[in-house]
Order: structure tokens, then sequence, then C-alpha cells
């Protein structure tokens, strides 16, 4: 038993020095990385924090780009998208709290408040409606909310193989998983594993190298941030509302997966939607035969189907 306990004490003692030499490795690296960690749109205070709006294009109609949960860089996770899309409308690209170039914070991330700083991040920014929504994954949420809470600002929404209510009624979030990512991401065991920075953005999409070297700078610093884990743990509650206020009569184009990265099966993971979108007379949905990560996969069919899209609407 002695030597066990002595076996064991070593073994923690390693675990930690481990930890604290990954831990200084990482800051160092961050503070070299300062140099290159520049927004490249405009920075606005919102509910006393930084927010990051990045805007590109001059059209009439504003697309605002909503990214899902966990999106490190949403600017550059959406870029092989709406770059194909800036030449004939005004894109914006609001980055939340705890994502991307806005600032990582504690606080309570209920729809009410999230969909707030979202509005308010785009009034600062002299960015007026109504707009067309164009959300990811978890964002579908929020942004079918707005919807509902705000109509005469919506145009329509285009879904980027979002999320609606039904999709998280019987989804097991693992929270304590995404604590340790938490803890990986701030002591830098993240920076150990290979390929953990190769999203699909920089896999499948038009990234520039320069691009691809911010985001792996962005991944560091925006994973698994606390802001982050506190939307998530908000947000079964957030679809329970959105789904007791009923479905919003707007025109809905919806990009969905083959349902691997979502956690569900295809066919139940499109079954979602199709329930969702079945009474909307403009609604359609359009079957992708690609991972979740739509937008960085299928951006030019998704381009050309949106434009045409767009245009119906006027």
């Amino acid at each position: 038993m002695k030597k066990i306990l002595t076996f064991g004490g070593m073994m923690i003692i390693i675990i930690i020095i481990i930890l604290l030499i990954s831990y200084i490795n990482h800051r160092l690296y961050l503070s070299k990385e300062d140099k290159l960690f520049v927004p490249n749109g405009q920075m606005v205070e919102v509910n006393g924090h930084q927010m990051h709006v990045y805007t590109e294009g001059q059209g009439d109609i504003t697309l605002v780009f909503m990214s899902g949960g966990g999106t490190s860089s949403p600017v550059l996770d959406f870029r092989s998208l709406y770059s194909l899309l800036s030449d004939k409308y005004r894109i914006a690209v609001v980055e939340k709290a705890g994502y991307g170039f806005s600032d990582v914070v504690d606080v309570d991330r209920n729809i009410e408040i999230v969909l707030f700083e979202t509005r308010e991040a785009l009034s600062k920014a002299q960015i007026s409606g109504p707009y067309i929504l164009c959300p990811h994954s978890m964002a579908g949420i929020e942004a079918l909310y707005w919807a509902q809470k705000y109509p005469d600002e919506i145009m329509a929404i285009v879904g980027l193989d979002m999320a609606v209510p039904e999709s998280y009624e019987d989804y097991n979030i693992n929270t304590p998983m995404i604590k340790l990512a938490a803890f990986a991401a701030n002591v830098g065991i993240t920076r150990w594993i290979p390929g953990i920075t190769e999203s699909d953005a920089i896999k499948y999409g038009t990234l520039t190298d320069e691009e691809k070297e911010l985001y792996k700078v962005i991944f560091y610093r925006r994973t698994a941030t606390k802001t982050m884990l506190n939307e998530v743990q908000e947000i079964k509650i957030s679809a329970k509302k959105v789904r007791e206020n009923g479905v919003p009569n707007i025109p809905m184009l919806m990009f969905l997966s083959n349902g691997q990265g979502t956690g569900w099966d295809e066919s139940k993971w499109i079954s979602f939607q199709k329930n969702y979108i079945k009474d909307i007379k403009n609604g359609e949905i359009i079957i992708l035969d690609c991972p979740h990560y739509v937008h960085d996969i299928e951006y030019e069919k998704i381009a050309n189907i949106t434009e045409i899209f767009v245009e119906s609407l006027n």
C-alpha cells in the first residue's frame, strides 16, 4: 500500500509539472501572438464589454451571419460563403461575447440577453434592418426568437444547418466534457494535440494562408470559453421558450447537412427541420450531403441558391 501511495503521489507531481509547463508555454505563445490578434472589424461596447462586428459589401439588403455554439472565429468561419455574396449585399457578422475578437465575460447567456446584445451591437455599428438572418447551428434558436419578438426587423431566415427548438428537447448536453475542454484550452493542452485547429473553414474553405494562421491564433484564445459554457447551459431553456412562442411566419430557406457533427443521425436531424417548416408558406429545405459546417464546404451552392431566394423576396 505504501508503494502504491508513493507511486500515486509521484504521478500527481508529474502531472502537475506537465500542466505547469504547458500553461507557461501557452502564455508565452499568447504573448507572441498578440500582434496577430487584431480585430478586422469594428469594436463596440455592449452591456459593459466589447463586441466585434465585421461588415463588408454595400448592398441595400443586409445579411446577418450568426455563429453556432463554440465556433472560435465566426468572421473567418463564414468568410468562404459571405465573400461570394458581398458584391450584391451588405454583410454583417456579429461575434457574440466569448467568440472571435469579442471579450470573454462570465455573464448570464439567456436568450433575452444574447439577443439584446446582438441587436445593440448592430445598432452601435450603425447597421440598420430589416435583416436577413443567416444562423448556423445553435444560433437558429436566437434567430427564431428574434423573428418572434421583433418581426418588423426580419425579412427572412437562411438557415445554415440551424437548430430548431425540437433539436434540444432530448439532446444530452455533456457539461463535464465541455468543462474538461475549457480546462484543456486554458492550460494550453490544445497546443499539443495535432490537427485540433484544422476546422472545416481551414480544411475546405477559401481562407488565405494568413487567415488560416489567424484562425489558429483565435482558436487558442476562444475555445470553450466560460461565456460559451454559460450559453450552452442556457440553450435548452431558451429553446423551450422559442417553442412555446410558436413558429414565426416569415420566409425561411434551410440548408441541411447529413447530420454528421450534430449528434443526430441524418433522418432524425432532417425531420426536426421538416416538422418545423411544414406550415410556413414560403419555406424551403435544401439537403446537402456534407457535415454540419455546411457553409465551409458547400459555400458555392449555398451562395447561388441564397441569391435566388433573396431576389425572390423583392
